[in-house]
């Protein structure tokens, strides 16, 4: 009876640090949607909350990663019970990156709305942004449903990503071209694209740790990526 308790108890802590990793989740989407959003309808307003939503993101993660070591301590959790506490940082820690880059894009669009729009441009930024958002939607429901064959879907879907990246900045890289005054603006729109891009890349370790979780084993095979220009001009800054 004793040993029932305590394997009830151990549920529970997992629920209960689970559902912070989904409310985590939903505040990330959320922040990737309104930063985009701010971006296409010139919001200053909302971009500063944007950016202000940043702390309760990190403030979540601080929060996983103590009640994850708390279980680990109390219960001293092996084998796979471990690999799924264990994967909590990995999964908090993907999510607080991705809020991140959700916060440079929105501190982007107050630089940008104040410039002249480039055409055309703007569809295109959220349309990525949405596939990132779907992605991440599918690999938290793959988490908490342990599938990972929808995670391994997710993980192959970064790849159009990664396409829809180059192009954009083949985009960008005309504009600049064609008219120098909107190189400020497009290299604004480059980072805006390449932190987008990231995000997707964080998605997709999220997959592969639900992959982990289900199976013990990480993907064999590199995932395929996307046509990258010899141009990239790298991460975020």
């Amino acid at each position: 009876m004793a040993q029932e308790h305590i394997v009830s108890s151990f549920d529970r802590d997992l629920e209960g640090i689970q559902a912070l990793i989904m409310r985590m989740g939903g505040l990330v989407e959320d922040a990737i949607s309104k930063a985009v959003q701010a971006l296409d309808t010139r919001d200053e307003d909302l971009a500063r909350t944007v950016r202000a939503g940043d702390k309760a993101i990190d403030a979540l993660e601080e929060q996983v990663n103590e009640e994850a070591a708390r279980i680990i301590a109390q219960r001293q959790p092996i084998a796979r019970d471990l690999r799924v506490v264990l994967s909590v940082f990995r999964v908090s820690a993907n999510l607080e990156r991705i809020g991140d880059y959700a916060k440079n894009i929105a501190k982007r669009s107050s630089v940008v709305i104040q410039m002249q729009p480039i055409e055309g441009t703007g569809p295109a930024l959220r349309r990525m942004a949405g596939q990132v958002e779907l992605m991440l939607k599918d690999v938290l429901d793959a988490y908490i449903q342990r599938d990972a064959g929808l995670a391994e879907d997710v993980r192959l879907r970064d790849e159009e990503v990664d396409q829809m990246y180059s192009a954009l900045f083949r985009e960008y890289l005309t504009h600049m071209m064609e008219d120098p005054r909107n190189i400020t603006a497009c290299m604004h729109l480059h980072f805006m694209a390449k932190n987008i891009e990231r995000m997707g890349d964080h998605v997709t370790s999220i997959a592969e740790q639900v992959i982990y979780l289900v199976t013990g084993e990480t993907p064999d095979e590199e995932r395929p990526k996307g046509d990258r220009t010899p141009y990239d001009m790298g991460a975020k800054v």
